[in-house]
């Protein structure tokens, strides 16, 4: 019997533990839930507070979204208009794109930015241009003289250095009429979105010899050499030949390539000591000898190419050392011939003795080239890596291209002279 009891008694007071143990674990659950509660709802608390101190804050992020998607739409149709074909819809579209850049905030427009397109397509200030005559007027006559460009959108170059062949061949056959071409679309799209001036491209400007009845047609092309784009100007040409009763082919600025480095021309001797003279005028030396002897070299940037006819730059090499002009260095863009890359002038350069450096393109024009590639703030400029060398003491540039040098000039002159003086103007058969 007590050990019936003793039993009981154990069970109680374990029944009673156990209830107590499970009365201590709900106990503790719901202070854990309910601090979660209110941890739960001081962070509430918190996000309202800071909602109702910044109640901008929100807005402002749609913002910069809106911002974005602004920049973005604007990229999207400087890239549509980025391209080297001319379609049935470029002119709208080139109205649309300018439009829809005047409609951004400065905040947005620092936002473009696309395959092609950056704040500069339309932001850029490169100049007046109503101080240029894009020479596409009707009316011509019988006799024209189709001056064509690859072209440039720096309207100033496009003025001075262009417009400075066109206005001299003008003066030099007043009987002729003188009328303007550019080869790069891309550019003629660039000028005409963001200025309003229409160029004629290629078919343009042959369509309107074509229904203004010019009988007599010479193409002037303002072209360096007989390169690439020298080829597809006149595979252009040959489309229309049938039209006109006599088509002449005029030669580039340099005139005939030539088999290797070694072969030189008077076109390319004219040209060589016109550009170092305004080299030299425009530095702070009287002459070039004084400039050897400040030890400073003479830089020339061509574009560069691919094309067979790059042997052309190794060529104005040879001229300038035929010239005696030691402290001149041609170098290209493109890094083609090989010699005539960056790295390889700036050590030409500097194992040749030279502390000193005057940078200048050897190109028609000083366009996008001139001021980015050659002379611009970036580190892959040609200014930027001679600085970076640490092999020289100073690097000026001289930001003009050929075509506003008289000399150049006069040598186009020339050879439409040789053509009309030659009668060799091709017949219509």
């Amino acid at each position: 019997m007590k050990k019936k009891l003793l039993a009981v008694l154990l069970t109680s007071a374990l029944c009673i533990s156990a209830l107590a143990g499970c009365g201590a674990k709900t106990e503790t659950a719901a202070t854990t839930e309910a601090s979660e509660e209110v941890q739960t709802e001081d962070a509430s608390e918190q996000e309202e507070i800071a909602e109702q101190e910044n109640p901008d804050s929100e807005a402002a992020t749609e913002e910069v979204v809106d911002d974005k998607t602004a920049a973005d739409e604007v990229a999207a149709l400087i890239d549509s208009i980025y391209v080297q074909e001319r379609t049935e819809t470029t002119d709208d579209d080139c109205v649309k794109a300018k439009a829809a850049w005047d409609a951004l905030t400065d905040a947005q427009k620092e936002l473009v930015e696309g395959e092609s397109a950056d704040p500069d397509y339309f932001g850029r200030d490169t100049g007046d241009a109503s101080k240029d005559d894009p020479l596409n007027q009707d009316n011509i006559g019988e006799n024209e003289i189709l001056v064509v460009s690859f072209g440039t959108s720096f309207n100033d170059s496009r003025a001075e250095d262009i417009g400075g062949i066109e206005k001299a061949i003008q003066a030099a056959y007043p009987d002729w009429s003188v009328r303007r071409a550019f080869t790069a679309q891309i550019i003629i799209n660039h000028v005409q979105a963001r200025d309003g001036e229409f160029i004629d491209n290629m078919d343009q400007a042959l369509e309107r010899a074509v229904n203004n009845g010019v009988k007599n047609l010479i193409i002037q092309p303002t072209h360096l050499m007989h390169g690439a784009e020298y080829d597809e100007m006149k595979e252009a040409i040959d489309k229309y030949a049938i039209n006109f009763d006599s088509v002449e082919l005029s030669e580039p600025l340099l005139g005939e390539v030539g088999s290797d480095a070694t072969v030189i021309n008077e076109d390319k001797k004219k040209v060589a000591q016109a550009v170092v003279d305004a080299m030299v005028e425009a530095s702070p030396y009287d002459t070039r000898d004084a400039a050897v002897e400040d030890s400073t070299a003479f830089v020339l940037i061509g574009h560069g190419t691919s094309h067979t006819a790059k042997v052309t730059y190794s060529q104005m090499q040879t001229q300038m050392q035929e010239l005696g002009f030691e402290n001149v260095f041609i170098g290209t863009v493109e890094g083609e011939p090989e010699e005539t890359a960056c790295e390889e002038i700036v050590k030409a350069v500097s194992e040749a003795g030279y502390k000193n450096v005057i940078m200048r393109p050897l190109m028609v024009v000083a366009g996008d080239h001139a001021n980015n590639d050659m002379a611009g703030d970036d580190e892959d400029s040609w200014k930027s890596i001679f600085e970076a060398s640490g092999l020289f003491e100073k690097i000026d540039t001289q930001i003009a291209g050929l075509g506003r040098i008289d000399e150049v000039q006069k040598t186009y002159v020339e050879h439409i002279s040789d053509i009309l003086g030659a009668d060799s103007a091709q017949k219509k058969n």
